[in-house]
């Protein structure tokens, strides 16, 4: 309270992509470019020293085109009471960058065109506990927010009521890239995607002596990944899990509760498993990256068939040990940069960690090996 507040709202639509029409933050809603009946984006970016924007100068192109060809009002920027719109909020400071009681009297108070329900908030960092004091301050009415790396810093033993959780708008979908440095531990969504664990990113410094891209590289990429998803370049598949370790064990590879909708996918559509999210309560989600463009891995379900008669306790790329009895399938992940295909070679490395003892033999009677997107194949 009391705060200076230098605030720009710049608005995008279908008509104007590539150059945003800035709008008074106190009375943007008066204004005759901003139609109350679109359903709206608004993005919401983190602490920056100079108010920039930096890379998030270009997000509109895609969730512009995102919003095409989509019918269900719940997940954002669909085509609903006419074509959507844009606004990017920058501040100076720790703010709100709209009047949210006149924005709650315009959507809340309509019984034509839009509502809350069409209000969709992408925060990131800092910006992502914003969009939640404003879903607060709307009563948890808005329709979506998602929060891209929440800011961990000042952040990580606030109650939920000062920091984004799932209780600040009717669905709430999060992803963390950095939870050991800027990010924020924990879950604070319906579904809370762990990209990599969530913590360090592949292709990110791993020494101080990189400079400045040492300290924010696996923050950032958070937006990498998700304007990647926004725009169709990779497909990043999340599978609900206990841990990141549980996963890279291949303990949670199927999906069997989102049926008959798959796994759930990062990005701007989430419709077809809001529902069965919403009734799950929190759910985290992960999934495995390359280090560049278009990130996604291919990642395959291995299953062996062992034919031992002794019980025999081995490791791979993962610290949990695996048990192999005879007869029993025992499940693997093996995750590439790229699609394997026609598989012409199979190796299997055993580990047991014996160095004195006896020298134990596997023997398989069948490795099946299947690509998640497709297991048929």
């Amino acid at each position: 309270m009391g705060t200076y507040l230098y605030v720009r709202l710049l608005l995008y639509t279908r008509a104007n992509l590539d150059c945003g029409q800035e709008l008074p933050h106190h009375n943007f809603t008066q204004e005759p470019l901003f139609d109350v009946t679109r359903p709206t984006t608004f993005v919401i970016h983190g602490y920056r020293p100079t108010g920039g924007t930096a890379y998030l100068d270009q997000p509109h192109r895609a969730l512009l085109s995102s919003a095409e060809g989509h019918e269900h009002p719940s997940s954002g920027l669909e085509q609903r009471g006419g074509q959507p719109q844009l606004l990017h909020g920058c501040g100076q400071h720790k703010g709100y960058g709209c009047e949210h009681h006149r924005l709650h009297r315009e959507y809340g108070g309509r019984k034509e065109g839009a509502s809350l329900d069409s209000i969709h908030l992408i925060g990131v960092s800092l910006g992502a506990h914003v969009a939640g004091f404003i879903g607060t301050m709307l009563g948890g009415r808005v329709g979506r927010i998602t929060g891209l790396d929440p800011a961990g810093p000042m952040f990580a033993s606030a109650p939920p009521e000062e920091r984004l959780d799932p209780t600040d708008a009717q669905f709430v979908d999060v992803l963390h890239t950095d939870m050991n440095s800027f990010g924020l531990r924990g879950t604070h969504g319906h579904i809370d995607f762990y990209a990599n664990g969530g913590l360090d990113q592949p292709g990110c410094p791993k020494t101080i002596f990189s400079g400045k891209s040492y300290f924010v590289c696996d923050h950032q990429r958070s937006v990498f990944l998700y304007l990647c998803a926004l725009n169709h370049t990779c497909k990043l598949t999340g599978y609900p899990c206990s841990s990141y370790s549980d996963f890279l064990s291949g303990q949670c590879l199927q999906c069997e509760t989102f049926k008959p909708a798959s796994c759930p996918v990062l990005g701007y559509d989430m419709s077809q498993w809001r529902d069965t999210l919403l009734r799950l309560g929190q759910t985290r989600a992960y999934f495995s990256t390359t280090a560049e463009l278009p990130y996604s891995k291919t990642s395959y379900r291995v299953d062996l068939v062992t034919w031992n008669q002794f019980l025999r306790w081995g490791g791979g790329h993962t610290p949990t040990l695996l048990r192999f009895e005879q007869y029993t399938s025992t499940r693997l992940l093996a995750q590439f940069d790229e699609d394997l295909y026609p598989i012409q070679k199979i190796s299997l490395r055993f580990v047991t960690g014996n160095i004195i003892g006896p020298r134990y033999k596997m023997r398989l009677l069948r490795i099946r090996i299947s690509p998640l997107e497709n297991l048929n194949r």
